[in-house]
Formats: structure tokens, C-alpha cells, sequence
């Protein structure tokens, strides 16, 4: 009976030590490698961070027409607030060490939002709708957003570009 239960406890033992089958355990985000960008000359809505940076990858939350003061810009005027709002996230994005370029996805709520709306929202911000490669985007038209008189707000998410070429790539820039 003894020996019974001393090669069980072995057994667990033994299990227990054994690395876990590749792909079995899923990193999750670095705790050391994020970063919370609040920057003091943006006025935010309460409750919400700014930005949060993990990795490579910014979560800008979503930006609108508030100057540093926190007034309102542009009151009933989307051209007006969309430039504010699109100038606060680059703002954002530049302290992040991203730039407009660097946007993977945009999306936009728009108060009450009409079918021509998305091109005045272009014309506001044309850094962040290229022609070429823009980025992946959803306009959302909503009833209201959190604060009074806001007409937009607008959220994104950046991937920093790598400074470094994968060691595959550096061979064809070498020089002889």
C-alpha cells in the first residue's frame, strides 16, 4: 500500500516537471513593457487613460474636441471638432513615439451621422486617410457621446514600425 501511493505522489511529481507542450501556454501582455500615456496639456474625459502602450502596439482611447482647458471646440461645427479631435490624437500618438502613419485602425463615432459626414471627416485629417494604405476604419453613428456638444470622437490603434530589419533582410542591404 505504501508503495502504492509513494509511485502516485512520484508520478504527479514527475508530471509536474514536465515543460509544457510548445504553444500550450499563451504569453499575455508584459506588465514591464506597457505604458500609460496621459499627457498633462490634454484635457480628457474622466475615467479614461489617454493611451495605453504594450509591445509595439498603441491603444489610443477615444479623442475629441476638447482643447487643453478642457472647452469644448467647434461647438455644433463637425469640421471644427474633427480637426481638434484628430489633432489631440496625434498628439497623443507622437508622446506614444507613433505617428499618423502608424495607425492599423481607426474608429469613429459620429452624433447623429449623415452620409456625407465621413468626407468632411477626411478633409479634417487628411495625415490619417492617405490615399495609399489607409487604415482599416468603422464609422459608428451614435445618439450621443459623453459629453455635451461633442460631435466626435475618435479612437485608434498604432503598431510601431521596427527599427530594426530581421536578420532574413539585413544580408541584401550589406555592402561588400
Amino acid at each position: 500500500m505504501r508503495s502504492a501511493v509513494f509511485s502516485t505522489a512520484a508520478a504527479l511529481l514527475c508530471a509536474a516537471c514536465v515543460a509544457p507542450t510548445p504553444g500550450a501556454i499563451k504569453p499575455g501582455p508584459d506588465p514591464v513593457n506597457s505604458r500609460y500615456v496621459n499627457p498633462g496639456t490634454l484635457a480628457a474625459l474622466p475615467g479614461f487613460t489617454h493611451a495605453v502602450k504594450i509591445g509595439a502596439t498603441v491603444y489610443v482611447s477615444g479623442e475629441v474636441a476638447l482643447d487643453s482647458t478642457g472647452a469644448l471646440v467647434g461647438p455644433g461645427d463637425l469640421r471644427a471638432q474633427a480637426t481638434q479631435a484628430f489633432a489631440n490624437l496625434a498628439t497623443v500618438l507622437r508622446i506614444a513615439g507613433t505617428t499618423p502613419t502608424d495607425v492599423a485602425k481607426l474608429t469613429i463615432y459620429v452624433v447623429n451621422a449623415k452620409p456625407g459626414d465621413l468626407e468632411v471627416i477626411r478633409a479634417a485629417a487628411p495625415d490619417f486617410f492617405p490615399q495609399r494604405n489607409p487604415p482599416a476604419g468603422t464609422v459608428v453613428g451614435v445618439q450621443t457621446l459623453p459629453r455635451e456638444g461633442l460631435l466626435i470622437a475618435v479612437d485608434a490603434t498604432a503598431v510601431l514600425r521596427a527599427l530594426v530589419l530581421p536578420l532574413e533582410e539585413r544580408e541584401r542591404y550589406r555592402r561588400p
